[in-house]
């Protein structure tokens, strides 16, 4: 009795030091706490931080009708939009599955099968005077599950701030589809004028080629004049023929972005390039972080991700869950529905992890690394923005501060041909200076145009990298 009291003892000793080393050994780690960046090092040049922030409509400033209904459409059937429209809903939806696992669940179970009792059993079918039997049970489980540690409400939380950033992701679909649309819309403008140029380049060439024809003809050139007409003919057509494939890739394109076929597209007007002196705000350090899609996408993955790890965490704390049974059982169907076939339940259930191979610690480990991965990735979100920011307003500035001298040269050439309509005029010389002259004046407006088009395009850029004036969220991480 003495030696089975010692071993008992013993047995004891050994259950409790194995229940200290296992709680021990799954002692949960510390709560992460990760820093975040809480502004952007936008590097910008003089003066280009004296602006404001764009309206949310922002391509209205442009005064355009037809871009307006353009950005309208292709925002209610774009192909981003919609695929980030469908990310939403789904995301929405894995929301209302972590909801679930909160709180009270139930199920309905019944159950009926038929057996036979072995002669060799521990109940011979001798003494109870039957081999087959039936068991028939119906009955409700109530099910509790307690989150003390908080584990499932980590779990909804994550779920709620994928969908966040998700609802961001959307934003930012939205945005980056209406600068598309007026980044094509801009340069089809462009192209049509540069067409208009070309074409009138063109006429103005076939005069002086057949001025340089009839010159050699009356002994006054040699054919080499013909010669270099006929080249620069040739260039000219071949650029205008490029002029005209890039007017057409545009509508191609503008087509793709509003996924339409573009003969389903409306009438585009030619107008001219809308002029802009945007700059950057002064608070675009600290307000671009609550302002850009992208930005705002990546903190709530960085919340989600920090959320996972409160659920990893959570799983080194014990599960207690109170379970309740209404049921009736029977080994005789037609008496299965009597009150004195009742066997209800009720239970207290506790889990507490002991030793469970390390998974524990690894989950935890890999739901810290995946956070990791997540700040890494809104580090670089920031830093992008800011340098987006930067690069945007100083091209803008850049192209702002060419078009003077651009104009400059324009009115010189204007002037030039001014004096040789004159000099013809006072018949000084045939009309092939004029021509000449004419043809420098088209060269300048072209470039002009180049300007103009290169400063709308930064513009747009600007307003991009601006998030296109969305306001800081109310729901902030």
């Amino acid at each position: 009795m003495n030696a089975f009291a010692g071993a008992r003892h013993t047995l004891c000793l050994l259950v409790l030091a194995a229940l200290g080393a296992g709680c021990a050994a799954l002692r949960p780690p510390p709560r992460l706490e990760p820093e975040l960046r809480q502004s952007a090092p936008v590097v910008a040049p003089a003066g280009a931080i004296n602006g404001s922030w764009p309206a949310a409509d922002w391509w209205r400033a442009y005064g355009d009708a037809t871009l307006d209904a353009l950005i309208e459409r292709a925002l209610r059937t774009g192909p981003s939009v919609a695929e980030a429209d469908a990310r939403v809903r789904a995301a929405t939806e894995e929301v209302r599955v972590a909801g679930a696992a909160l709180g009270l669940s139930s199920t309905a179970s019944a159950e009926l099968t038929r057996q036979r009792l072995s002669d060799n059993g521990m109940m011979p079918p001798a003494l109870l005077g039957y081999h087959w039997f039936t068991q028939s049970s119906i009955g409700i489980t109530v099910r509790y599950q307690f989150d003390w540690w908080g584990k499932q409400r980590a779990a909804v939380e994550s779920a709620i701030d994928r969908t966040r950033a998700i609802a961001a992701q959307r934003r930012a679909a939205a945005l980056g589809l209406a600068a598309a649309v007026s980044t094509v819309y801009f340069n089809w403008q462009a192209d049509n004028a540069r067409i208009t140029l070309l074409e009138q380049a063109m006429a103005l060439h076939e005069q002086l080629l057949a001025i340089a024809r009839s010159r050699q003809a009356a002994g006054l050139d040699n054919a080499d004049l013909v010669h270099d007409a006929n080249r620069q003919l040739a260039a000219l057509r071949d650029r205008l023929a490029a002029a005209y494939g890039a007017r057409q890739l545009n509508l191609v394109n503008l087509a793709g972005l509003l996924s339409v076929d573009a003969a389903a597209l409306p009438a585009l007007t030619p107008r001219l390039l809308p002029r802009s002196a945007a700059t950057l705000p002064a608070d675009v350090g600290t307000n671009l972080l609550a302002r850009r899609p992208d930005i705002q996408a990546s903190r709530w993955r960085v919340e989600a991700a920090l959320r996972d790890t409160d659920a990893a965490r959570a799983r080194f704390y014990p599960d207690v869950s109170l379970r309740a049974l209404a049921a009736l059982s029977s080994i005789e169907l037609d008496r299965l529905l009597r009150f004195d076939s009742g066997a209800p339940q009720l239970g207290l259930a506790v889990d507490l992890p002991l030793f469970d191979a390390g998974q524990r610690r690894a989950r935890h480990r890999a739901a810290a690394a995946t956070l990791e991965v997540a700040i890494a990735a809104y580090d670089g979100a920031v830093i992008t923005a800011a340098r987006e920011a930067g690069s945007a307003a100083a091209m803008l500035l850049q192209v702002q501060a060419q078009r003077p001298q651009r104009e400059q040269q324009l009115a010189a050439a204007r002037a030039a041909r001014h004096n040789a309509s004159a000099r013809r005029r006072g018949e000084l010389t045939h009309a092939g200076p004029e021509l000449t002259a004419r043809l420098a004046e088209l060269a300048e407006q072209e470039r002009l145009l180049d300007i103009d088009l290169a400063a709308v395009l930064a513009d747009v850029q600007l307003n991009l990298v601006l998030a296109g004036g969305i306001a800081p969220t109310e729901e902030q991480p």
